[in-house]
């Protein structure tokens, strides 16, 4: 099996307001988010390749144009967590990159979260 992945980096903020107004997410805040996609096949293409990194730029454009300096709240159809995101970015692409596997997003350096069906 091989398996490769590419990060992505964007600005956004959200409000986790279902944890409670003495919870400090449930206020406005926002994060420099990191997301990495995991790619994985058994066979390469006649390139070499899981898949070319430039194919991915689809991923770039959509997290640019979609998420980049927006509110998450009114993007993301369901709670902003770390943990729907992922889902949400997964499932978005995953018709368009039948190698993805999951999706990991990164809040802080020190955390993360990985969807992965």
């Amino acid at each position: 099996m091989y398996k490769i992945s590419k990060q992505f980096s964007f600005s956004a903020s959200h409000v986790l307001d279902l944890l409670g107004k003495d919870h400090p997410c449930a206020r406005m805040h926002g994060h420099n988010y990191v997301i990495t996609v995991h790619l994985k096949s058994e066979m390469l293409d006649e390139y070499g390749f899981v898949k070319d990194y430039k194919a991915l730029k689809t991923v770039k454009e959509f997290i640019d144009c979609t998420l980049d300096h927006r509110h998450l709240n009114d993007i993301i159809p369901v709670h902003p967590t770390s943990e729907n995101i992922a889902r949400y970015i997964y499932e978005h692409f995953k018709p368009e990159i039948p190698e993805l596997y999951a999706v990991e997003v990164s809040e802080t350096p020190q955390t993360s979260c990985i969807y992965e069906p």
